[in-house]
């Protein structure tokens, strides 16, 4: 017991508590200094004396831990040395000076989680299981991954196609063959439609129709291709002639021969016009030259009725109803390449204008499937069965997309995503085989055409600059226009 006579203290105490469970130690040594404890509050201590004379004045006291007995809720670790002494009812007194009057719930818990836990930060915030009390609580604000994938970039929502045409026109006589290429779109806008044994034009702008020819009753339209300037349109028939007109003037320019029966299929590049034929092969034609052809390609065994130019102008591929896949170039008069996967005739074909050596092909109704190769190698990319027989193909000009167009069983056309093959809109209201497609020169309307004798007009694609969804324009409601 010490002897230094003491100042009397303004604290109550509680009763059985001594004054010497107050008694403040200073060490000399700076190592053996203890924490300080700060205690905060209305019923603070008043005063407090040092316990010897030869204690220095300060104006911070550093208390004791060890008659303090902190580890009895947790604030300090294990195995700190702790002296024997103190009191339960000082323990709790400060505790609920410390950290509130509720603070002995949470570490009467079993030393489940908070600050109970003599291994925990004392600073580490508590996760309370019962409930939210907070609108800044983790059970409304969600998770850590949720409020990440919030604050991240959204998906980008799928496009809208609209399910309905904006404009059907009827065509009369426009013949059900699957053999046959009867529908263009130029590059001015000007639509050109084989029906029987004339040629139509439908100007975009202002829905003029405007009759470009007559071949006569001894002889009927198989093809119509425009030139890439729009200018100048050439005529296939059945005769297996070869036709140019100046789409402008409504004058013939020229006429070809070569082919002993139908040209039903036509493809211009930059300089050269090629026509396919029932008689299997394909004729180069140049309009500089007065002979009807400059070359003759020979590599189908039936009917070639799909023709395409690459964008660069290079390669020529051919379908034919041999079930062949043939591409050219320039330069030989042998097919540099032999694809032979499908198993029906192959008349739909597209380049793509996005990626260089990347050609589309379709198969007929014993295929069905869209193939993607690789004209440089030979090599198939990937392929999707469609389920009906593939008519038509063509490839967005704006985006990595191509259109579809079908015939038996279903009928539909098809918007693909590519290269994940993806569908992005399926569009039906055909009752026959959509054996027609041509694209409108900004990218953003296809016309679709079958044997039951209507011209669809569909926006499927985004324009070039917003690449938004195209709004139907409601001329649906207006009904149906005749093109004659």
């Amino acid at each position: 017991m010490d002897s230094t006579p003491r100042r009397k203290s303004g604290l109550n105490l509680p009763s059985g508590m001594n004054e010497t469970s107050l008694r403040l130690e200073t060490f000399s040594s700076s190592s053996s200094f203890r924490a300080v404890t700060c205690v905060s509050s209305p019923r603070a201590i008043s005063s407090l004396s040092s316990p010897s004379k030869t204690s220095s004045c300060s104006d911070r006291f550093i208390p004791c831990r060890s008659s303090s007995r902190l580890h009895t809720f947790g604030l300090i670790e294990k195995g700190s040395p702790v002296k024997e002494g103190g009191d339960e009812a000082y323990a709790r007194l400060l505790k609920s000076e410390l950290f509130g009057s509720d603070f002995g719930s949470f570490s009467s818990a079993g030393g489940q989680g908070g600050l109970s836990s003599p291994n925990k930060n004392m600073l580490r915030f508590k996760t309370d299981h019962s409930g939210p009390n907070s609108p800044y609580s983790p059970s409304i604000l969600g998770n850590g991954s949720r409020v990440s994938s919030e604050s991240s970039t959204p998906p980008k929502p799928p496009r809208k196609v609209p399910k309905k045409p904006h404009k059907v026109l009827d065509a009369p006589s426009l013949q059900d063959d699957f053999y046959l290429n009867l529908v263009d779109w130029s590059s001015q806008n000007v639509l050109a439609v084989g029906l029987g044994t004339c040629v139509y034009l439908w100007t975009a702008s202002n829905s003029k129709v405007t009759r470009l020819c007559d071949l006569g009753h001894n002889d009927s339209v198989c093809s119509v291709q425009w030139t890439r300037e729009g200018s100048y349109i050439s005529v296939g028939t059945h005769e297996g002639q070869v036709q140019v007109w100046d789409g402008t003037q409504c004058k013939r320019v020229r006429t070809m021969g070569g082919h002993q029966t139908r040209t039903g299929v036509l493809a211009w590049n930059s300089r050269t016009l090629a026509s396919g034929s029932r008689d299997r092969h394909i004729l180069q034609h140049d309009l500089r030259i007065s002979s009807d052809y400059v070359s003759k390609l020979v590599g189908h065994k039936s009917e070639v009725c799909g023709l395409k130019w690459s964008h660069d102008d290079r390669e020529l591929a051919s379908g034919g109803n041999d079930n062949q896949l043939l591409v050219w170039n320039q330069h030989s008069q042998l097919p540099l390449l032999k694809l032979t996967e499908h198993t029906a005739a192959v008349k739909a074909i597209a380049w793509s204008p996005h990626q260089s050596g990347l050609l589309v092909s379709g198969g007929g109704t014993a295929d069905r499937c869209i193939r993607f190769w690789n004209t440089t190698n030979g090599h198939q990319l990937n392929h999707v069965d469609t389920g009906s027989q593939v008519c038509n193909l063509a490839w967005s000009k704006n985006v990595n997309e191509l259109v579809s167009t079908h015939g038996y069983s279903q009928n539909q056309i098809t918007v693909w995503k590519y290269p994940s093959l993806s569908k992005v809109a399926t569009l039906v209201g055909h009752s026959l085989r959509v054996l027609y497609l041509a694209m409108s020169p900004d990218g953003q309307t296809i016309v679709t055409g079958a044997g039951d004798e209507t011209l669809w007009f569909w926006n499927v694609f985004p324009s070039m600059k917003t690449q938004t969804p195209v709004k139907d324009t409601g001329l649906w409601s207006l009904g149906r226009t005749q093109i004659r």
